[in-house]
């Protein structure tokens, strides 16, 4: 008898105890190791700091299709009208972030966050043209740059205009993919038109004007020129591989997979990067909360914590070599010294705030790497 209501006592505490946990559902786009961090880092640091809280994390596969999906359910569960989505908490690309809030499908909520105001770049709140205000926090930014050899280049451009005069002096010492084969050359590409081809705010911010083109026809004509004294790389892995090998001086690349890189050995170790003026392009994965979150609470205390300076130190910029989502200003003291320099003694926070630039807003963008095929690539 005492067994039996031992056992009918035990089941209806773990039946309490089931209806009380709650689960937040964590939704990301990109690749495993952004479903990897959440499962296997994020998570168990808010579950720790939240008991009861599961976090559940689900990958939707990478590039803007990842986002996309992401999209698609929660346009779907609205427009079936769903009391609640799937996903408390979804992670996208820029792309989906602007279409996300200009449907109504994610909330604002980063004034309701202690790290809300930590994030002051323009990608905080301009996401490829769309205003983004207070919809997004950036979880990282992934930031091109120029890679050079420093035992053959002493003192590196800083500027576009500086780079392709040397360019013109040191010919064949430079490299870059073109716009094919990878985004790092992409990057360089909307860069020289940014710097070269007019307005450049425009680009970032618009409003889109079809007629705008027309005008970077010199801007064109100089980057055909230079790429006479250039070497086309096979892409983002075959530009460093390029650089490792000596067969180029310097190239534009991805900083985290050039810090990568260094620290596998398969670059020299005094390999250096350079953000030239007036600015490279980078982009940021963005978290953000459904407009029917379920968790709505818990999903803006899940996002504070990714944001505070002790995780985006440890978690992003340690383990990845991303640089941070919100300003690097905010991570000093968090990482130790050689974890510091290695990510910004080359680019300092303030290089990243002043020459981090987002790309161009999808028209401008499509027009630059159309423009770039008919008048530089033939």
């Amino acid at each position: 008898m005492h067994k039996t209501l031992f056992a009918a006592g035990l089941a209806a505490a773990l039946l309490t105890g089931t209806a009380h946990a709650q689960t937040l559902n964590v939704a990301t786009a990109g690749d495993q190791n952004m479903v990897d961090y959440i499962k296997d880092y994020l998570g168990p640091l808010f579950e720790k700091s939240h008991p009861g809280v599961k976090v559940v994390a689900v990958g939707t596969g990478p590039g803007d299709g990842g986002s996309q999906k992401i999209f698609e359910k929660l346009d779907a569960q609205k427009k079936a009208g769903s009391a609640t989505s799937d996903f408390d908490v979804v992670v996208v690309h820029q792309k989906a972030a602007g279409t996300l809030a200009k449907d109504g499908l994610i909330e604002k909520y980063t004034d309701k966050i202690p790290t809300g105001k930590l994030a002051t770049r323009d990608t905080a709140t301009n996401s490829l043209g769309t205003d983004v205000s207070g919809y997004v926090m950036p979880m990282f930014h992934s930031q091109t740059a120029i890679a050079y050899n420093p035992d053959l280049i002493k003192t590196p451009p800083s500027t576009y205009a500086e780079l392709r005069d040397w360019v013109q002096k040191n010919p064949k010492q430079f490299g870059y993919n073109g716009i094919k084969g990878g985004m790092s050359g992409v990057a360089f590409v909307t860069g020289w038109v940014s710097a070269f081809g007019g307005d450049a705010a425009k680009l970032e911010k618009g409003p889109y004007d079809a007629a705008t083109k027309a005008t970077w026809d010199k801007a064109m004509a100089d980057l055909k020129e230079f790429n006479k004294n250039v070497v086309i790389t096979p892409g983002n892995a075959g530009t460093l591989d390029m650089l490792n090998r000596g067969e180029i001086a310097m190239g534009p690349v991805w900083v985290d997979m050039f810090y990568t890189w260094k620290t596998e050995g398969k670059l020299p170790p005094n390999m250096r990067v350079k953000l030239v003026s007036p600015g490279m392009p980078g982009q940021p994965m963005y978290y953000a909360i459904p407009e029917k979150s379920a968790q709505e609470k818990l999903a803006a205390e899940f996002i504070a914590l990714a944001t505070s300076p002790d995780v985006q130190a440890d978690g992003i910029v340690k383990r990845f070599n991303w640089y941070p989502g919100i300003d690097a200003k905010n991570l000093e003291g968090k990482l130790d010294q050689a974890a510091w320099n290695q990510l910004f003694a080359d680019i300092t926070p303030a290089d990243l705030s002043s020459n981090g630039k987002p790309f161009p807003i999808g028209p401008y963008f499509n027009d630059i790497l159309e423009t770039y095929e008919k008048k530089v690539a033939n």
